[in-house]
């Protein structure tokens, strides 16, 4: 008896929608402003630029980076600033914060840029485990774009979906 295999959800209609799939493949690195303190507890600005001006930054080239500082210590505004400076011209994108804020940072503009018309008036599942280390704002964002365009949206996987909402 070889009866034929049905997949049930593409013949249903619903359409996945994977955060994952539309992640840019570029690289994303953190530039920890730690391994520059003095006795690690503040930054000297002479020492701080001498450094800078001495570092090799092609290997950050198209790369996201996120700076941050792991230590509690005394880092000044205007180093962050500086040291994006440097970053900026070989960098694809310089955010402050760890690798959490800089993948919330380019869902964010991922969502903004998604072309909606293979979602107009679809019934959408957005999937919900992801390997992205993202937090509940890109799928606020997430819900905020399809609003307006979908039938339906609900999250979870094909087999055990949460209704969230649907258009009257």
């Amino acid at each position: 008896m070889s009866e034929e295999i049905i997949n049930k959800v593409e013949k249903s209609g619903l359409i996945q929608f994977e955060l994952t799939k539309y992640w840019p493949k570029v690289e994303s690195v953190e530039y920890d402003i730690a391994a520059d303190l003095w006795q690690g507890i503040a930054l000297k600005e002479k020492d701080f630029r001498a450094k800078l001006k001495d570092t090799d930054w092609s290997i950050y080239e198209n790369k996201y980076v996120a700076l941050h500082c792991s230590e509690d210590a005394i880092v000044p505004t205007w180093a962050f600033m500086l040291l994006t400076s440097y970053l900026k011209p070989v960098a694809k994108k310089v955010v402050f914060g760890n690798t959490r804020a800089l993948n919330n940072t380019i869902i964010a503009e991922v969502i903004d840029q998604l072309d909606l018309t293979p979602f107009q008036d679809g019934r959408i599942i957005i999937k919900g485990c992801s390997d992205l280390d993202v937090d509940e704002s890109a799928y606020v964002e997430l819900m905020n774009k399809l609003m307006p365009v979908a039938k339906s949206i609900m999250f979870g996987e094909p087999c055990s979906t949460v209704p969230l909402y649907k258009k009257k």
